[in-house]
């Protein structure tokens, strides 16, 4: 059956038929299917072997035996990643899956070294995290601009035979080779560089806020998991500073054992400086929801518990000055709350002076 496509909606739906049995699937256009967003790349990367040392003899017309002339090999290329605020994901290298360094040359005669092999450089954006693929061991991470990561290592040239001349050797007929290539699947990670994460369930007004503080345009609508790929946003504040918003796909309970969207994106927590919690009003337990994002903060990594932590209670233009008295009662012990709403505009200069005050304590 041919996909149909509902009118006035973004949703198509289509049937597929795999043996006796049939699945509906629901795509949504210009999100699911075309995300610009790339967090995630596996590349099998391999650096350049070192060129092998030259055993040439020097023979010249009044002394045919000179002695030995070779040069060393030039090294290989190296596989480098390099920091770069002018890439925002990993797009650029969602369909590469191979990148090879160029091999070094050969030492030649009359102590000619060889040619040092051209490395291969990666432009990544800042933030990003690289691991061996087989072993899961950590590599490196790129965080500033212009820093560079060697990922594979080029291998180093051989010794010429000049170098293994003695009294007793003078006519080394022998050179190293040039060291073998690194190859190994790499993958690249992007954890999101931002001063303040947005940690909430889905519908808690993440987005609505990112929107109403900054001018970034997330998609909002009134549906659970809106929010698909981190946003980030540049709040302006007085006398022309700023800090960085991280939108992150809502967490919902067990998102630490892979439940929802949770596990593919609470590494974009880990990066942030200040992390916001954001709680609807419409919940009847405010401070059971906030334990619930906690453990499961606590449950991927531990250290995010040590990061500062503000709580925002949003929707706030739906209550009146004696709902909120009575909701302070019943708010979580041990972090200081706000009560926000995005649409009139209450409490947000408040919480742009808070979250400037723990920036910059």
């Amino acid at each position: 059956m041919p996909a149909a496509r509902l009118p006035d909606t973004n949703y198509t739906f289509l049937f597929v038929h795999v043996g006796d049995l049939s699945y509906l699937c629901i795509l949504k256009l210009g999100q699911a299917m075309t995300s610009n967003f790339v967090d995630y790349v596996k590349i099998l990367v391999r650096s350049g072997k070192g060129g092998a040392g030259s055993a040439h003899l020097l023979r010249v017309k009044y002394n045919a035996k000179a002695g030995p002339d070779g040069g060393d090999g030039g090294r290989g290329g190296h596989v480098i990643l390099r920091g770069t605020t002018q890439r925002w994901t990993l797009l650029h290298l969602k369909y590469t899956k191979h990148v090879f360094a160029e091999d070094g040359q050969n030492g030649g005669e009359n102590l000619c070294t060889g040619r040092t092999g051209k490395d291969q450089i990666l432009e990544v954006p800042l933030g990003c995290v690289c691991r061996d693929a087989e072993t899961g061991e950590q590599i490196g991470e790129v965080t500033e601009e212009g820093q560079e990561l060697i990922i594979a290592k080029g291998g180093r040239g051989g010794l010429g035979n000049d170098h293994f001349k003695s009294a007793t050797n003078q006519t080394p007929r022998y050179a190293q080779p040039g060291e073998s290539a690194e190859e190994r699947w790499v993958i690249i990670e992007l954890k999101v560089l931002a001063d303040v994460g947005l940690v909430g369930f889905p519908n808690a007004g993440k987005s609505t806020l990112l929107s109403v503080v900054s001018a970034a345009k997330p998609e909002i609508a009134n549906y659970p998991f809106t929010t698909l790929v981190p946003n980030l946003g540049i709040v302006k504040y007085r006398d022309d500073q700023s800090f960085c918003i991280a939108d992150i796909p809502g967490i919902i309970e067990g998102a630490a054992e892979g439940k929802g969207l949770g596990l593919r994106f609470l590494r974009h927590i880990e990066r942030n400086s200040i992390l916001l919690f954001m709680v609807s009003c419409e919940q009847l337990e405010i401070a059971k929801e906030y334990h619930v994002l906690l453990d499961e903060l606590k449950k991927y990594n531990p250290e995010l518990l040590d990061k500062q932590r503000l709580l925002a209670v949003t929707k706030c233009d739906m209550m009146d000055e004696d709902m909120q008295k009575q909701l302070k009662r019943h708010l979580p012990k041990g972090i200081e709350a706000v009560f926000i709403s995005a649409v009139s505009g209450q409490g947000i200069t408040e919480l742009k002076d808070k979250i400037f005050a723990m920036l910059n304590a």
